[in-house]
């Protein structure tokens, strides 16, 4: 349980910079496709059955786009801007496939911030091991912010 210990919060918006980029390479593994499958229920049997997969256009089965998706937000959570921020919008396109035990390179880029709607654009694309675009879009995140007038005892068990 997080309760009585303090976590440290993300970049506000005024400590992020145009430009500022992440990479992460993640390697679908079973293990990984298995856990996300049986959190959600997901039967589908192209995520999971070779022979039904063997008769589509994919040939084998492929990761499920949301699974792709959970690790992008949880990157945003986790670093750019980090904790105590928000996805409000998301723009995601599936290009190619991305099949079990592939290989994935992510890179997210701040590409634009809203003073004014203290909101910052990230842009994002993932690769395969061929170097070819698989994922592509954006995120617009409202970063970790304080409300003015906090006083330093009101987030105590954060």
């Amino acid at each position: 349980m997080l309760l009585g210990k303090k976590r440290k919060l993300g970049r506000v918006i005024d400590e992020i910079k145009v430009g500022e980029k992440l990479t992460l390479t993640e390697k679908m593994e079973d293990k990984d496709l298995l856990l996300y499958l049986g959190l959600t229920n997901d039967a589908n049997p192209l995520y999971i059955q070779h022979d039904y997969a063997s008769q589509t256009k994919y040939q084998k089965p492929i990761v499920p786009s949301i699974m792709l998706t959970g690790i992008l937000t949880s990157a945003v959570s986790k670093y750019l801007p980090g904790p105590g921020s928000h996805i409000l919008k998301q723009e995601l396109n599936f290009q190619k496939p991305i099949y079990h035990y592939g290989t994935v390179k992510f890179l997210l880029e701040v590409a634009y911030i809203d003073y004014t709607n203290k909101t910052v654009t990230i842009s994002v694309r993932g690769e395969n091991e061929e170097d070819e675009t698989v994922i592509d879009g954006h995120f617009v995140v409202c970063p970790p912010a304080f409300i003015d007038g906090t006083d330093g005892n009101a987030l105590e068990n954060f």
